[in-house]
């Protein structure tokens, strides 16, 4: 065999190892990612486990938390059957040894509020050996304040707004700006106050009284919630139910709010359950996505915004 032969074979075989070489550390790579994947699925798996309905829940003694954000009812806030839905399995869980809704939120539809109220005392009731408190951080207005009167305590920092406790219902008027430019409304209706406070019409005395018969009605209902809720707590002056809002001191004085505190000192020193777990409305990012689609969907066919009656 000459030399040349010798070369070539040896040639052959030093790529043919290579080959080799690198088909095992294709297959190196391909089980660790095959690893990875099943870690994942694994994690996920645990995740779909120790969710329930929503909610993910704890096998030790805790302190159950609930975060109310943000407006209530609002396309991007909280609604009432989200809330009711965490209240409901909080005081379900044998576990949780106290709950905290934590509010930060300026109001919002008194209609929702109202359900919540109604669903925390029905769950007070029901689940006695249960407290639930309420700790507000920056403000809990209005709406917010509806709800929190139904706990057991409301725990404030010095600084948060508490209060308002009013009714509203706002919108804009544009009569005298389409008389400059020459605009004409045609409305056109079946029923003598279908057209409710339009914007583009003047206002007319006997609906705007209208409305403030409805306004004062909620806004009654709003009183005898905080009343019932508060009990003889509540200091009451001329001005409690004007809509003005105090901060935490001032409110802890009118008896709005009960005492100092945030939510690691209301798990620590009160329920004596540190362990905290998050009991609060968890969005998918379908159900996400859908309440986005559709809220655009809504703003694509509504020529304008309607009045509408909030807690605020």
């Amino acid at each position: 065999m000459s030399i040349d032969d010798d070369s070539e074979r040896g040639a052959l075989e030093r790529l043919l190892l290579a080959h080799l070489m690198e088909q095992r550390k294709s297959r190196r790579w391909g089980l660790f990612f095959k690893s990875l994947g099943f870690i994942w699925l694994f994690l996920v798996a645990f995740m779909v486990l120790s969710h329930e309905d929503g909610h993910f829940t704890s096998v030790n003694p805790h302190t159950a938390l609930i975060d109310l954000k943000g407006e209530i009812g609002g396309s991007d806030g909280v609604t009432a059957d989200a809330l009711i839905s965490s209240l409901d399995a909080a005081f379900e869980d044998k576990h949780a040894r106290g709950i905290v809704l934590r509010i930060n939120s300026p109001g919002g539809s008194p209609v929702q509020a109202g359900q919540v109220y109604d669903e925390i005392r029905r769950l007070r009731v029901k689940y006695p050996k249960t407290p639930l408190y309420v700790v507000v951080d920056d403000i809990c207005a209005s709406g917010g304040y509806y709800i929190a009167a139904a706990a057991d305590k409301i725990f404030v920092d010095k600084a948060s707004l508490v209060g308002s406790i009013g009714v509203l219902m706002d919108g804009f008027g544009f009569t005298d700006a389409m008389k400059k430019v020459g605009v004409e409304r045609r409305l056109l209706t079946a029923g003598d106050n279908k057209g409710f406070l339009d914007p583009f019409s003047p206002v007319v005395p006997r609906q705007a009284a209208h409305a403030h018969a409805m306004l004062a009605e909620v806004h009654q209902q709003f009183i005898q919630a905080v009343r019932q809720g508060r009990g003889k707590r509540l200091k009451e002056t001329t001005d409690m139910f004007s809509g003005l809002v105090w901060s935490g001191t001032r409110g802890i004085e009118l008896g709005l709010a009960d005492a100092l505190g945030s939510l690691d000192y209301v798990a620590r020193e009160v329920i004596k359950a540190e362990d905290i777990v998050d009991y609060s409305p968890q969005e998918s990012l379908a159900d996400r996505l859908a309440r986005r689609i559709g809220t655009s969907l809504g703003d694509a066919v509504r020529p304008w915004a309607r009045d509408s009656i909030r807690v605020r």
